[in-house]
Order: C-alpha cells, then sequence, then structure tokens
C-alpha cells in the first residue's frame, strides 16, 4: 500500500489501476478444466425449481358468519386470524355453514364420521381434520401449526375476490338468487336445482370444487 503522507493521493481509497477482466458469470459455472470447454448451466439452481405436479394439500375451513353465539364467532375469527397471519399466508377454502344448508349437513357427516359432534370452526388440511379453535390455538402456540400447512398453496392475505367480495357465494346465474326457473315443456315454475335455499352457489372463481378437494 501506498503512503498516504508521500506524494500520492491522500484519499485512502485510491486503487491502482488493474488491468481489464471480464466479469465472471453469475449463471454458469466454470470448471477451467481445459482450452476450449463450453459453458455448462448450473445443476444446483435448476433442482431448486418447485414440482408442478405436485398437487398442494387443500386447507378448508367451516365457519359461520353468524353472531348469534359469540363464543363461536369469536373462535372462528380468532383460527381465520391465525391462518391469515403467516408470513406467506396459506390459500384457505372457507365454508361458511349459515349460508349454505348443504355445507352444514357435510360438516355433520365429516364430524360424525370421525366419532365427533357437531361444533364450529373446524379445520381440514389434506382431508384430515386438525380440529377446532383449541387444537388450532395449540398448534399455533406450539410452532407446529406451520408444519400442518406444510405443502399448501399460498396467498396473499389482502387477496379478495372480484366476483364474489370474498364471501364465497354468488347469486345463481340460472335464476338471479329468485330460486324458481320455467320450464318450457310444463309451462310453469319449478324449483331451480342449481341453488341452495338462499338462491346463491357457490363462486367459482375462489372456491375450490368437490374434486379438486378430494384429489388434493
Amino acid at each position: 500500500m501506498d503512503d498516504a503522507g508521500g506524494g500520492g493521493s491522500s484519499w485512502p481509497y485510491v486503487k491502482k489501476p488493474q488491468p481489464h477482466q471480464l466479469a465472471r458469470s453469475l449463471t454458469y459455472h466454470h470448471p477451467y478444466q481445459g482450452q476450449g470447454r463450453r459453458l455448462q448451466p448450473a445443476r444446483r439452481q435448476q433442482q431448486q425449481l418447485p414440482d408442478a405436479r405436485i398437487p398442494h394439500p387443500a386447507v378448508v375451513f367451516y365457519t359461520t358468519s353468524l353472531r348469534g353465539v359469540r363464543r363461536t364467532f369469536t373462535d372462528c375469527s380468532a383460527v381465520r386470524a391465525v391462518l391469515r397471519g403467516f408470513r406467506v399466508a396459506v390459500a384457505v377454502d372457507e365454508r361458511d355453514v349459515s349460508m349454505d344448508a348443504a355445507l352444514r349437513r357435510e360438516l355433520q357427516g365429516l364430524l360424525a364420521a370421525r366419532g365427533r359432534g357437531f361444533s364450529l370452526p373446524q379445520l381440514f388440511v389434506g382431508g384430515r381434520l386438525v380440529g377446532g379453535a383449541d387444537e388450532v390455538r395449540q398448534l399455533h402456540e406450539a410452532g407446529e401449526l406451520r408444519r400442518v400447512l406444510q405443502g399448501a398453496a399460498g396467498q396473499d392475505p389482502a387477496f379478495v375476490c372480484g366476483a364474489c367480495g370474498g364471501v364465497r357465494f354468488v347469486p345463481c346465474p340460472a335464476c338471479a338468487g329468485s330460486r324458481k326457473v320455467f320450464v318450457e315443456e310444463e309451462g310453469h315454475n319449478s324449483r331451480c336445482g342449481d341453488c341452495n335455499e338462499n338462491g346463491l352457489v357457490r363462486c367459482s372463481s375462489c372456491c375450490r370444487s368437490k374434486e379438486e378437494l378430494d384429489s388434493g
């Protein structure tokens, strides 16, 4: 190093001129094993790419939007907050049983098959029952909930479906929510078979079908 007190510059970060060198590529390895050898792509980076063929386990959350039972509504809100609180939130298929009686019967059947009584909320991951608010809270406090949700599809926690506004239901397109359709062959109105008792159908833009949930 040159002496700063000499005749040279006093700026301490002045470097001596260096001969021009080509910058090393960040995309390819340079083995330098023989002249004229072609550069090979880095395999390590390729192996880190996720396999798109691996299905994501479905995360299904049975809840209610009714406030009739304060404890139930509070527990549902608490579990929802936990699922949205991760740095990378998971995509959750929320099923509001107060909006569709079929979803309530669906949950009753799932719990009865496992020898459990009906209660809300309930969380399923990959078809396996995780449990209600107490079980989810215990897993979260123990740091195990992230492991249970491992592999689930991610989603922006601020995402709001443009089709249903986050309600997960839309008016039936067949009857416009009236629950009645006109049958030309019979010449009179009949009960619409596509919607539920409220004239609603599940939003196809943000809700996965039963076939997708069973396979994922």
